[in-house]
């Protein structure tokens, strides 16, 4: 029986579930912060990658098995780097720039495809607008996007101790920092945006994150769409889970 192996409570630490492939991650130190490549085995030199956030400790699990299946059947590897609880300080960008790096240094693409679930999707679009031409594609699953919405209202010490920074400064400065407001590079590099959001979501509402970057980008020029999931929230189901709209968005960016 052929076994997939997920990343599953820490990177050392691996479940086997039944599916039709086979592949284990390499795992590599970036500074301090442990990161891993699942690698597709491509024999591009400029061979295509997704990377993800958050990669914590208990992300990603079992639920992406169905996207990391299709991405290594499609030869696009799939990696992500364990910095914690960032919230898109500089600090936290420039050490995400060193893992792009060392991925480029290993032979990856220079543009890879930046996937963002929930609060992983403001690290993300807080690297992505720093680094516009270094971006190929962004996708999102009920992303945070918004640093005044989800970041500020549930987890502001967490924020806080990203920026290290008093609250009373943040506050004054937060619009500084806000990726919502630094778009234009994004819109002007041609880089595509593609979301699935439920119109439920009470965690990461869809108007002040994904809807609010679409109307925005949109506006700029960009290329941007979103795919309402109506009744759903932030929930681990097929509608964001298994989306044939999103992964076909993202291997159509991947081999372009």
């Amino acid at each position: 029986m052929k076994l997939i192996c997920l990343l599953v409570l820490s990177f050392s630490s691996f479940l086997t579930y039944g599916h039709r492939l086979e592949y284990e991650p390499v795992e590599f130190w970036v500074g301090s912060s442990k990161c891993f490549v699942l690698d597709a085995n491509s024999s591009n030199q400029n061979k295509p990658w997704v990377w993800f956030a958050p990669t914590l400790p208990r992300h990603p699990d079992p639920s992406h098995s169905w996207y990391i299946d299709k991405l290594l059947e499609k030869a696009i590897s799939f990696a992500g780097c364990d910095q914690g609880e960032v919230r898109g300080s500089p600090k936290s960008v420039d050490r995400f720039t060193n893992f792009y790096m060392e991925m480029v240094d290993r032979g990856y693409s220079k543009q890879p495809i930046l996937l963002g679930q929930s609060r992983g999707g403001f690290m993300m679009l807080s690297w992505a607008v720093k680094n516009p031409k270094k971006v190929k594609a962004f996708a999102g699953i009920y992303p945070v996007l918004n640093l005044r919405s989800w970041p500020i209202t549930r987890n502001l010490s967490t924020t806080l101790a990203d920026f290290e920074i008093d609250q009373d400064t943040f506050l004054k400065t937060v619009d500084l920092h806000n990726p919502i407001h630094q778009l234009e590079a994004l819109a002007r590099a041609k880089v595509p945006l593609y979301m699935v959001h439920g119109d439920s979501d009470r965690i990461v509402p869809l108007e002040e994150n994904t809807q609010i970057v679409i109307n925005r980008y949109t506006k700029l020029g960009g290329e941007a769409e979103v795919k309402v999931v109506p009744g759903k929230g932030h929930q681990v189901v097929d509608d964001f889970f298994k989306s044939k709209e999103l992964i076909e968005f993202i291997i159509q960016q991947s081999t372009n």
